[in-house]
């Protein structure tokens, strides 16, 4: 039996939103990370979404998951809101918002691919062609910023984003059977919580370090849309699409992604983009398609 593709609804665009809050959020964390540390700006961001969304869980009134759940869901939120935080803020500082953006669109392929080896989905033979393309995409990126931007950190930065897009994508699956039945904002606090583990670790240096008195009053803002709107508001919306559509089919939004964010950067941060980041989004974006509108087989 194979699952036709879904028509475009409520969740697509709400994953639409999702991915142009990302999309944003790549200059807000570069603003911020010339201004903070990267370790003290993922404490700020996760401590405050997490704040905000176990506020919400409490207010809800429903009971919690069992306890084995609750452990499961602190677990993968160490690898997806704190080791891949970690990665994904360390990696922005210190490569271009652009080639970040366009790294981080690999994320479908990558999704599809754990999914098949995890057996919660099938990878279709033109969906299997999308994510080769997708990879030689990312591929195209990589070569043009390396030749562009050699010594500036840009590889290490470049490394870093991708073990980030490679610890979200685990984690995008492992949620998918927590979706199924534990409420999507449980899920998000539980998560963010797990997130806060390793950052506990990682971050008292350069909290003692940070001269919070100097801090412009824009680092603050910047703070509160990466953490509550693009860790609180956008995840709960992800969340809704690896419970609806499945985790391949959430995943290819994250495509979109680059194309707010090379377009804002242009913006705000003056990131004039390239001919390699054009001809790699062109292939990121044809392998998108060719992902999104294949039929996704069913695995029982």
């Amino acid at each position: 039996m194979s699952r036709p593709a879904r028509g475009f609804g409520t969740t697509d665009a709400l994953l639409l939103l999702t991915t142009l809050i990302w999309g944003i959020n790549y200059t807000s964390v570069k603003y911020a990370g010339l201004q903070l540390s990267a370790l003290t700006f993922t404490w700020l961001r996760v401590l405050l979404a997490m704040a905000t969304l176990l506020l919400v869980a409490v207010a809800q009134r429903q009971p919690w998951p069992p306890a084995r759940d609750v452990i499961a869901l602190l677990g993968l939120g160490v690898l997806g809101n704190g080791i891949y935080q970690l990665l994904f803020v360390g990696g922005v500082a210190r490569t271009r918002v652009a080639d970040a953006a366009l790294l981080a669109a690999i994320l479908p392929a990558l999704v599809a691919l754990l999914a098949f080896v995890r057996g919660v989905e099938k990878i279709h033979l033109a969906a299997g062609a999308g994510i080769a393309l997708s990879i030689l995409g990312a591929a195209v990126v990589v070569l043009g910023s390396t030749q562009i931007d050699a010594g500036n950190g840009t590889l290490l930065g470049i490394a870093m984003v991708l073990a980030a897009v490679l610890c979200w994508g685990a984690f995008t699956v492992g949620l998918r059977p927590y979706t199924l039945r534990v409420d999507t904002v449980q899920i998000n606090a539980l998560t963010m919580a797990g997130g806060m583990i390793p950052l506990v670790f990682f971050t008292p240096a350069a909290l003692r370090g940070t001269a919070w008195g100097a801090l412009p009053p824009m680092v603050w803002v910047a703070v509160a849309f990466s953490s509550v709107i693009s860790m609180g508001l956008a995840y709960l919306f992800w969340f809704r699409g690896v419970r609806e559509l499945g985790p391949t089919r959430t995943a290819v939004y994250a495509n979109l992604q680059p194309v707010a964010a090379i377009l804002f950067a242009w913006v705000a941060l003056h990131e004039v983009p390239t001919a390699w980041q054009g001809l790699g989004a062109a292939m990121i974006i044809a392998g998108i398609l060719m992902t999104r509108t294949h039929r996704v087989p069913d695995t029982a």
